[in-house]
């Protein structure tokens, strides 16, 4: 029932002990670390090698002594605000678990070390089995992905208020753009998260059969439900998508439109003023010393006639 560190100055190794279970914490694993493992617990070489670069997709190897699983979850990234995948590397064994990671969940850092510094914690979350230990974890883990789907939901709210008030800044597309990519990384993190959860829940693997109370069909079925949201939000989001280009498009017209009638009224001013800037000895009006104000109710009147035609033909 002791916490311990392991004291060697090249481990990133953290340890909680309870009775004969062991958690080890591995945060930004390295070659030394994954070679005191393979030492001391004789993993497979290849999925040691696993832990320490970027596995595409998630995975799951059982063995006789141990299970080994590689799961991917979305992090918030809050400096530049968008979704990246964290990589968890899972070793499961009869007295132990062992989980190596970025570092950027911070779930599992405040589990941790709750099971650290609380002795009711270890009790509760490592008295029964190492099954049921991962259970809580990836079960703290998926809950964290509710957290940031809430997110995603409460930014498609405030994008959807921006685009029919008719706010359509520059921000819009841009913030549209980055929903539709964090949509896209989760979706394609939770897909490949589900396989696992199923594999899991379908395992005969004996350890997982011990315990009765370990339900991973929990975290399939949340797992498609977060599934089913995102697809919710795509359709969403391309529908804010299309309705951003729509009302963009349809104030550019608005503004050519503009612009064209006023070309188009100027057009004639533009012929009666160069005529009589002639100064022609002949043309009419040319020696009077109205001719000015004359010119001007000419132009003043071609402008009332063209601004009736356009209304008569509803281009106004």
């Amino acid at each position: 029932m002791a916490v311990s560190n392991l004291a060697h100055k090249n481990l990133h190794i953290k340890s909680v002990n309870w009775e004969t279970l062991t958690w080890l914490d591995i945060e930004q694993p390295t070659k030394v670390d994954a070679e005191y493992l393979k030492q001391n617990y004789h993993f497979h070489d290849l999925e040691l090698d696993d832990c320490l670069r970027r596995v595409h997709r998630p995975t799951m190897n059982a063995h006789e002594e141990y299970l080994f699983m590689m799961l991917h979850f979305p992090v918030f990234h809050k400096r530049t605000q968008v979704i990246l995948t964290s990589q968890v590397s899972v070793f499961l064994g009869k007295d132990y678990l062992i989980i190596l990671h970025e570092g950027n969940l911070e779930p599992l850092a405040e589990m941790f070390k709750n099971c650290e510094l609380n002795q009711d914690a270890r009790r509760e979350f490592m008295g029964r089995s190492s099954a049921h230990l991962l259970y809580h974890i990836l079960d703290h883990l998926v809950n964290y992905c509710f957290t940031i789907l809430n997110g995603i939901g409460d930014t498609i709210e405030k994008v959807q208020e921006q685009v029919f008030r008719r706010e359509i800044r520059e921000k819009v597309p841009r913030d549209i753009s980055v929903l539709r990519r964090d949509t896209i990384t989760f979706h394609r993190i939770i897909k490949s998260q589900t396989e696992v959860f199923e594999l899991l829940e379908q395992s005969s693997w004996p350890m997982l059969k011990e315990e009765p109370e370990v339900h991973f069909g929990d975290l399939v079925g949340h797992s498609r439900k977060i599934r089913d949201e995102l697809d919710d939000y795509k359709e969403v989001i391309e529908g804010l998508n299309d309705s951003s280009n729509t009302l963009t498009s349809f104030r550019t017209n608005q503004v050519i439109r503009a612009l064209t009638i006023i070309s188009t009224i100027m057009l004639p001013l533009t012929l009666v003023a160069s005529i009589f800037g002639m100064h022609l000895e002949h043309l009419p009006l040319s020696q009077s010393t109205t001719s000015f104000l004359i010119i001007m109710v000419i132009m003043v009147v071609l402008i009332i006639l063209m601004l009736a035609f356009f209304r008569l033909r509803r281009w106004l």
